[in-house]
C-alpha cells in the first residue's frame, strides 16, 4: 500500500490532474469503475484480489479505505483529495467506508473483472 501524489496544475478556471502510464499509475490499466451515492453508513468492498492491482481516488468528497493484514491488524487511510491515490498490492483486503456525502471514488485496475481473481472470504484470505 503507498499513497501516491498525481500532478496538479492550478488555474483560476479550476484545477486539472492527469495520470499517465508509467509515470503517475505504477500498472497499464485495464479497467476502471467508480461508486457514488453510497448511502450513509454503508460499506463497499471487503474483499482482496489475487492478482490485481489497484489504485483507489477520492474524485469527490471522502472516504476511509480500511486495510487489514493476515493477523487481523487495521489500518485506515482517509482519502479526500482528486490528486492523491491509494496503491493497493494484490493480497491486500480492503473495504471502503465512512463515505461523505456525494463522495464517489474512482477505481484504476490492473486486469479486466474475474470473478476468479477475488478473494471475499476474510478466513480465506488470512488462510
Amino acid at each position: 500500500m503507498n499513497k501516491l501524489k498525481f500532478p496538479k496544475i492550478s488555474d483560476p478556471r479550476g484545477n486539472l490532474t492527469f495520470l499517465q502510464f508509467p509515470h503517475q499509475v505504477p500498472f497499464e490499466v485495464k479497467r476502471v469503475f467508480w461508486t457514488y451515492n453510497v448511502p450513509g453508513g454503508e460499506i463497499r468492498g471487503g474483499h482482496a484480489y489475487c492478482t490485481q492491482k489497484e489504485v483507489i481516488i477520492a474524485l469527490s468528497g471522502s472516504f476511509d479505505v480500511v486495510i487489514t493484514d493476515k493477523q487481523g491488524n487495521q489500518e485506515r487511510v482517509h482519502l479526500n483529495r482528486g490528486y492523491e491515490g491509494l496503491y493497493l498490492a494484490p493480497k491486500t483486503w480492503r473495504h471502503l467506508e465512512n463515505f461523505s456525502t456525494n463522495s464517489v471514488s474512482l477505481h484504476l485496475s490492473s486486469s479486466v473483472f474475474c470473478i476468479e481473481d477475488y478473494i471475499r472470504d476474510l478466513d480465506e484470505y488470512k488462510n
